[in-house]
């Protein structure tokens, strides 16, 4: 007899032992815009694992997986960029993670369109979901991998009009396959090959 239930995924056993988190800002007017590189590439993540981002918690949607031969919880925080770190910051101190096994996805204005760039640490670069988490968690240690996103066409263009518009559809086939790329690095540095995966991806 068919089963018109699909079972929900069983949830790893053990502890959670990585955080990946993308950053972006929820709702439908927000999806496909450059501020939302982020989330795009952690729902690569979850398509990979077969898992879906959608359970609240920790002002977010989650999901629980295994991924890099870890127990990881992927993150897409509900709380609009700038107040990244409000969730990020519950997440570390529920599941006691350091900042170097929270892994953060986010767009970048200074990279071309489909780049990547993997860091270690470091400061915000001037991207306000990352400067909330730094401080909230008084921590600059988060690995992180920055998806370009493109430049302002002229310094006069507004920053904030260019990250929350749309990506045009030329660039459609380029940006799916930096998330492609993204989730690839993502499962380097969780298996802990960061430098691999910084040789690879880098831009």
């Amino acid at each position: 007899m068919f089963n018109w239930f699909s079972k929900p995924a069983a949830i790893p056993a053990g502890p959670v032992e990585w955080i990946a988190v993308g950053l972006g800002n929820p709702g439908r007017d927000y999806e496909n815009t450059r501020h939302n590189a982020g989330f795009c590439a952690v729902e690569r993540i979850a398509g990979k694992c077969g898992v879906k981002i959608d359970r609240l918690k920790f002002k977010s949607l989650c999901a629980d997986t295994t991924f890099g031969g870890q127990r990881v919880l992927l993150m897409k925080p509900s709380t609009f960029m700038n107040c990244s770190g409000e969730a990020v910051r519950e997440a570390m101190q529920f599941y006691k993670i350091p900042a170097e096994r929270v892994l953060v996805l986010f767009d970048d204005v200074s990279l071309d369109p489909g780049r990547l760039r993997i860091r270690r640490q470091g400061s915000d670069g001037g991207h306000n979901g990352i400067k909330n988490m730094i401080y909230l968690t008084g921590k600059d240690t988060f690995p992180r991998i920055k998806i370009g996103v493109g430049k302002k066409p002229h310094p006069e263009y507004d920053l904030a009009a260019w990250v929350l518009g749309k990506f045009p559809k030329e660039l459609a086939d380029t940006m799916d396959k930096a998330y492609e790329r993204a989730a690839e690095a993502a499962q380097l540095i969780i298996e802990g090959k960061i430098d691999e995966a910084m040789n690879r991806y880098n831009a």
